[in-house]
């Protein structure tokens, strides 16, 4: 049973105290667990929007006995403790973990962690709620690049995500839904790099392209954006899969497998077909749809590229942002067009001419675009 004086609040279970939403400078609160019961029935102190002790976070009183003092000093450190009773000050334990790691961005009671190269989250404390020691994540890889010369558009890089219960952002279709218990630990981030477009357009260079690389958070691992098929060089499956090529010499016009290998909820999904001869790129897939398949002009023979597959959007980051959109296939000739790029930093197609395709954006996990016809080079995927 907790004692709290203040107004002889008793409860026999957990209790919280929140603190006035718009306090005056000397403004004081006395909490005491007068039946010495806050180590079984934990005391949250909920700041009521102004900082406690310079932090944005709720504090938990978890020592039998203990009694604080507060008193409000300014907007810049908020509350602070003015004496503390039976514990060595400071009394207060923060209601949240604590971690660094990336860049810090605050959200309310949230702390997000932004990580746009490979580096290290850790966690130097726990907190003593259970819940709260669970993180939500939003993991994507490296888009794959746009297939050379008729080529289709790269797959973006895999997409996973998992929502603690607790958080109250909006998620998206692709919510695991769960998120990560994490223990008070060094853990690893690795972001993987958007696959490499062919170095330039003409027929005397190399057509190669390449799948974008893994990214990892603890237990998650998004795969790679699959590359692209085009004029002379096979596509591949990934995260979401490369979109399929167009002319004779290639491997396949059929666009490529997504969610390689699988996981649930599907982390991506298929490129679209190109066709031959005289055709263009079939779209990568996206991360919530698949690529589209080229299309025939009226008049033809010449074709449009197909479109790259729609990414997923989330708000993790506080605001509602798209990842993984696949690449744009490349076109065949006027007046066929490059596909556009699927949402969330899918890169278009080139329409030829004058056109060149684009590369994915960085740091969403976009497919590039493929390259059209005159043997135009497809481009880059976009890093996770």
């Amino acid at each position: 049973v907790h004692g709290v004086q203040m107004g002889g609040v008793i409860t026999s279970q957990d209790l919280t105290v929140t603190l006035p939403s718009s306090p005056a400078v000397g403004t004081e609160m006395i909490i005491i667990d007068s039946s010495g019961s806050a180590a079984t029935n934990n005391i949250t102190i909920g700041r009521g929007g102004s900082k406690i002790k310079g932090g944005c976070s709720d504090v938990v009183l978890n020592t039998d006995r203990i009694g604080v003092r507060l008193i409000y000093s300014d907007a810049n450190q908020g509350w602070i403790t003015v004496t503390s009773a039976n514990e060595t000050a400071p009394s207060l334990s923060p209601l949240g973990m604590t971690a660094t790691g990336g860049t810090i961005t605050t959200s309310g009671d949230y702390k997000i962690h932004t990580f746009t190269s490979d580096a290290t989250f850790s966690v130097s404390s726990l907190s003593p709620v259970p819940a709260n020691n669970i993180v939500s994540y939003m993991v994507v890889a490296g888009g794959g690049a746009g297939g050379k010369g008729h080529g289709g558009g790269g797959g973006a890089g895999g997409f996973r995500e998992g929502k603690s219960s607790s958080d109250s952002y909006t998620a998206s279709p692709l919510n695991a839904p769960a998120g990560i218990t994490v223990t008070a630990t060094d853990c690893p981030i690795t972001i993987g790099g958007g696959g490499a477009g062919a170095p330039s357009p003409g027929p005397g260079t190399p057509y190669t392209n390449t799948s974008g690389s893994n990214s990892v958070f603890s237990t998650i691992t998004s795969a790679g954006g699959g590359k692209a098929a085009g004029w002379t060089h096979a596509g591949a499956t990934g995260g979401s899969g490369g979109g399929g090529g167009s002319q004779p010499q290639t491997p396949s016009t059929s666009g490529y497998a997504g969610n390689t290998p699988p996981v649930s909820p599907p982390q991506g999904n298929s490129g679209g077909n190109g066709n031959t001869p005289k055709g263009g790129g079939g779209g990568g897939g996206g991360a919530t749809a698949s690529g589209t398949n080229t299309t025939n002009t009226s008049p033809g023979p010449n074709s449009n590229g197909g479109n790259g597959g729609a990414g997923a959007t989330t708000s993790i980051s506080a605001s509602a942002t798209a990842y993984a959109g696949g690449g744009g296939g490349g076109n065949y000739f006027y007046p066929g067009t490059g596909g556009t790029g699927g949402a969330g930093g899918g890169g278009a197609g080139a329409t030829v001419s004058p056109t060149p395709a684009v590369a994915g954006s960085v740091n969403t996990g976009g497919g590039g675009g493929g390259g059209g016809a005159c043997y135009t080079a497809g481009k880059a995927g976009g890093s996770g």
